[in-house]
């Protein structure tokens, strides 16, 4: 659903380009590959490192509990023959109850881990967002688009990533709370 609505509006803009030139002037297209930018600027290498240490906490957690949920099912299934209908039965239902458990806390981490990565993105992402803004008036661009949300293909010079990268990297050890990490240097188109 996503694609063909990305591909729609990338051909729309085409199919506009062409057929109404006097109308829209030069067209000037972008793309941004926002996932590698990302991953790739300081803030968010750093909430990807939150991120990936609250999953591993909250995996650790699920393997002990998986751990003791396969010694109850191995204790019960050696005291089989000797309990009674009545133990067993209960006995059972702990197994049960637990299991039940197990999967409520494995969808409550997903759950959580979804949410704090938003937490976490949402402002890196408005920040990207106001750098691609000032790109995209400053240098007269009509639109600028997500490489994730379908461009297939681009020209490496329509590629803005990189220099969103290096200008998120620069404002935030300029100030506003980033890393004083040097940014690293790229070719701007």
């Amino acid at each position: 659903m996503k694609r063909t609505r990305a591909f729609a509006t990338v051909a729309a803009v085409v199919l506009v380009s062409f057929a109404a030139p006097e109308l829209y002037g030069d067209v000037k297209i972008a793309f941004v590959d926002l996932q590698r930018a990302l991953n790739e600027t300081e803030d968010g290498r750093r909430a990807k490192g939150q991120l990936k240490r609250l999953f591993t906490k909250r995996q650790e957690s699920l393997d002990d509990a998986q751990n003791k949920l396969k010694a109850l099912k191995e204790q019960i299934e050696k005291q089989q023959k000797v309990l009674t209908r009545e133990a067993l039965q209960k006995r059972m239902e702990e197994y049960q109850k637990a299991f039940v458990d197990l999967q409520s806390t494995y969808v409550d981490y997903q759950r959580e881990l979804a949410e704090k990565e938003t937490q976490l993105t949402k402002q890196i992402f408005s920040k990207m967002e106001g750098i691609l803004r000032r790109i995209g008036t400053s240098e007269g661009y009509t639109m600028i688009f997500d490489r994730g949300s379908g461009v297939v293909w681009g020209r490496t010079d329509l590629d803005l990533t990189d220099r969103l990268i290096q200008m998120y990297n620069s404002e935030a050890a300029g100030g506003g709370g980033g890393s004083k990490t040097k940014a690293t240097k790229t070719k701007q188109p």
